[in-house]
């Protein structure tokens, strides 16, 4: 039946529930964040007491490792060896420790990232400023539980003379909660202390007066103040710390970048080998060599340049895109009263001028209680010397030690205490000069207990013990300030041109989507149809150009895509590239139409658009900028009206253009308009209406041309029948936009001829013919009349055979036969 009792039902929502409960309270509490009071987690002030208590401090001899942290793990902390000692080696590391709390011998690792030698190599004792954390607690100034097996005791915190939390700040994560706290300079905390000691009342301006900001064992530099007092106030903020820099002069006319000082907490080897890659990638142009100077006279980092490389702008991106630059975020967060607590600076400091004066309080009246018991033994022991025969005849006369006791209380009056000095007492202190010390000490401890008395009895003189103490710990450890505060913003602007080497290459694009650049050397090397396209892919555009040209490339679907040169993948000529799907999403049955290059993104002019239901616009350039997101999104040019419209064709021009444009549709229309009749819109506009065109009618081209060229231009246009047939342009009369127009071929009641390619030249050119079955013809225009707008042309395929026609592309000149 007992058994039966001890077992309970319960859900496991509610066992799960308590169990977490409990775990996470002792994580919280017991582990990963820091006390308020002291600075320090559980591990930390158990690291810092058993080495105290085994004297292995800063004024004996290093003791190995090993043997502090056995103390630790057997008498305090059951947890892994392993985590004791990297938290002894932290508190050791000159790099991640403000003041370090423990000195070593031996290998403690590096800002590198490099782990600590094995504990049995090391050697460790506390520094000298743990003894400012340690002092006085065996005075019974800081309360003491027993540990985890109940055979000692040891300290819930420490009695700490300067506020260890804000000058080594802390790190670590527990259930729920987290804490990044940055270390500052001891002297600005102190002086801070002692003004919100004087002035409760004191404003985060007036604290902030003397405490700057965070001040990192590495330096470096911390970028604005207005995440700083963000911080401070809420106990949450954002800062940017930026890499301690110089920019000098070598040989060769050229420069060199030196890193002095990096941000706290990076990883140096790390910095180093990014850097190092950024050069191997050439993501930028500028930089010849990386190279880690770094020995015992300090950091070094250098980064040198080529010649004429813009060492500024090289620096800035440096900054973007490495750890020389980073962000620090400030989550203050410690245990008050065993609860966590994000924190602000007051509350800091308030919280431990409250626990320095508890135990500065208890430290006195321990004291007192000392200098009060000697004051009763030594009264004792000099009236003793007053009636000496009567106290040795008394003795004399006793039984024993505890008789004697007796006799002396009840005859003399004498207290227990003082008995028990009187019996202990030895000869050859019965001397006059041991009487007149006891004199001189009793005098000097009245004087030590009416002052103990006025600091507990008078807050005045309590708080001027602790301006008292905190002055002299400033005095003795503090130090200048590492870490530079700058009013200068954050911001960094990068040229990108700047970084990149001005060298011509060769550009191609295709309809499908690849992308590459070749230097001159590949391509002219290789033959004249290897370029590397896929089978049934055709090339779009191709061009020597220079790494600094930009590139627009427009698609079927509207949408438009912002390239600059050196940015394409560099192959070999006779390689694909790279296929734009890998960066950015393209529909199935989406391809490129046009490309166009541009120096410089700020040129005045427009681009005109047209699709095939009957829309036009202009767009200027300054609309179509690239966005932040330009390698992974392609940008809107025209938007369509139907899911199955496409963009014809896309050409640029002036703003202020005289040119006019010749719209053809698919059931032989044609209407002619000065192109100053299509309005500029924004880039997410479907623009205006081209032609006003029939319910089943779609254009299927357009010729741009300027009007004093209009008599020498023609136009040549294949039907769905086969046939060809070319004519002077100026026979289709001018009208205003969106007419229907005129038609261009006769209308036949049965297999009525339809448009289905168009294009332009002057004459005697030789055009190229493609078919549905991807079969390729010639036509020579010179060995065609020239037609009215009434006939029909001549037939050049025979459509059950080849297939239909579906392109029709301009070729070379004719060359006149002599």
């Amino acid at each position: 039946m007992a058994t039966k009792e001890r077992i309970r039902e319960m859900p496991l929502e509610q066992v799960m529930g308590e169990r977490f409960g409990r775990y996470s309270k002792y994580i919280i509490q017991e582990r990963a964040l820091p006390d308020i009071r002291d600075g320090l987690k559980p591990v930390q002030r158990r690291i810092l007491y058993a080495m105290y208590q085994d004297g292995n401090t800063y004024d004996k001899p290093f003791k190995k490792a090993a043997k502090a942290v056995g103390n630790i793990m057997g008498n305090f902390h059951p947890h892994g060896d392993s985590s004791i000692y990297g938290a002894l080696v932290h508190l050791s590391q000159s790099w991640k420790m403000r003041e370090p709390l423990v000195e070593m011998h031996g290998n403690n690792g590096s800002m590198d990232g490099d782990g600590p030698a094995a504990m049995r190599y090391t050697e460790s004792r506390l520094s000298k400023i743990s003894n400012m954390l340690l002092q006085d607690i065996d005075k019974n100034t800081v309360k003491m539980i027993l540990n985890f097996d109940d055979t000692e005791y040891e300290p819930t915190v420490l009695p700490a003379r300067f506020p260890n939390l804000l000058v080594n700040g802390s790190t670590g994560i527990s259930s729920g909660y987290a804490t990044e706290i940055p270390p500052h300079n001891l002297t600005e905390v102190i002086d801070a202390t002692i003004y919100l000691l004087k002035h409760p009342d004191a404003t985060l301006d007036d604290l902030m007066q003397y405490v700057k900001g965070p001040d990192f064992p590495t330096g470096a530099i911390v970028m604005g103040t207005k995440g700083i007092k963000e911080a401070y106030e809420t106990g949450r903020g954002r800062i940017q710390v930026r890499s301690k820099i110089s920019i000098q002069e070598i040989r060769g006319h050229r420069k060199e970048i030196v890193i002095t000082e990096i941000p706290f907490e990076v990883n140096k080897a790390v910095l180093v080998k990014k850097m190092d890659e950024i050069r191997l990638n050439k993501e930028i142009d500028g930089i010849a060599e990386v190279r880690d100077e770094t020995d015992r006279h300090g950091l070094s980092i250098v980064v040198e340049l080529k010649k004429n490389a813009d060492a500024q702008n090289i620096l800035n991106y440096l900054f973007k895109n490495t750890e020389l630059q980073v962000s620090y975020n400030f989550n203050m967060v410690a245990i008050d009263d065993m609860t966590p607590v994000q924190v602000g600076l007051k509350r800091i400091l308030s919280s431990y001028l409250k626990h320095e004066k508890e135990v500065i309080t208890k430290r006195t009246k321990f004291d007192l209680d000392k200098a009060e018991n000697r004051l009763e033994i030594i009264q004792g022991l000099i009236h003793a010397m007053d009636i000496l025969d009567q106290v040795i005849k008394t003795i004399r006369a006793s039984k024993n030690k505890a008789n004697a006791k007796e006799n002396l209380v009840a005859k003399f009056k004498f207290t227990d205490r003082q008995a028990e000095a009187i019996v202990s007492l030895q000869l050859y202190r019965l001397t006059n000069t041991d009487v007149d010390a006891l004199v001189t000490e009793q005098n000097a401890l009245n004087k030590k207990a009416a002052q103990y008395k006025k600091l507990l009895s008078d807050k005045k003189t309590l708080e001027n013990e602790i301006v008292k103490e905190l002055r002299e710990v400033r005095k003795e450890f503090g130090n200048p300030r590492r870490t530079k505060i700058s009013q200068e913003d954050s911001k960094i602007k990068i040229d990108e041109k700047a970084l990149v080497a001005d060298e011509q290459v060769r550009v191609l694009i295709s309809k499908d989507g690849y992308l590459k650049r070749s230097s001159i050397r590949s391509w002219q090397s290789s033959d004249e149809h290897e370029n590397g396209l896929p089978d049934g892919d055709e090339v779009i555009y191709e061009k020597t150009l220079s790494t600094l040209t930009n590139l627009y490339l427009f698609t079927n679907k509207g949408s438009v895509i912002y390239r600059p040169v050196h940015e394409l993948i560099e192959t070999k000529w006779k390689e694909t590239g790279q296929h734009l799907s890998q960066e950015i999403g393209l529909d199935t049955d989406e391809q490129i139409i046009r490309v166009f290059s541009f120096d410089k993104l700020d040129e005045k002019v427009n681009f005109l658009m047209a699709t095939n239901d009957g829309y036009i616009k202009q767009l200027q350039l300054a609309n179509l900028q690239p966005t932040r997101t330009y390698k992974s999104r392609a940008m809107t040019a025209i938007r369509m009206k139907k899911a199955d419209s496409c963009l014809l064709r896309v050409d640029v021009v002036k703003p202020d253009s005289k040119d006019e444009i010749i719209l053809f549709t698919h059931r032989a229309y044609a209407v002619r308009y000065d192109i100053s009749e299509v309005p500029e819109s924004g880039a997410k506009s479907a623009g205006v209406k081209s032609v006003n065109l029939k319910d089943d009618d779609y254009v299927v081209g357009y010729v741009l041309t300027q009007p004093k060229y209009i008599d020498l231009l023609r136009v040549g246009l294949i039907t769905q029948r086969g046939a060809f047939k070319q004519f002077k342009l100026k026979l289709v009369n001018k009208v205003s936009r969106a007419k229907r127009g005129v038609m261009v071929l006769r209308e036949l009641k049965t297999k009525p001829h339809r448009i289905v390619a168009i294009t332009s030249y002057g004459q005697n050119h030789t055009l190229f013919l493609t078919t549905s079955s991807d079969r390729h013809m010639e036509i020579k225009t010179n060995e065609f009349p020239l037609g009215d707008r009434y006939s029909n042309g001549s037939f050049v395929v025979d459509t059950t055979v080849d297939g239909v026609p579906t392109r029709l592309e301009l070729g070379k000149p004719i060359n006149d036969q002599k």
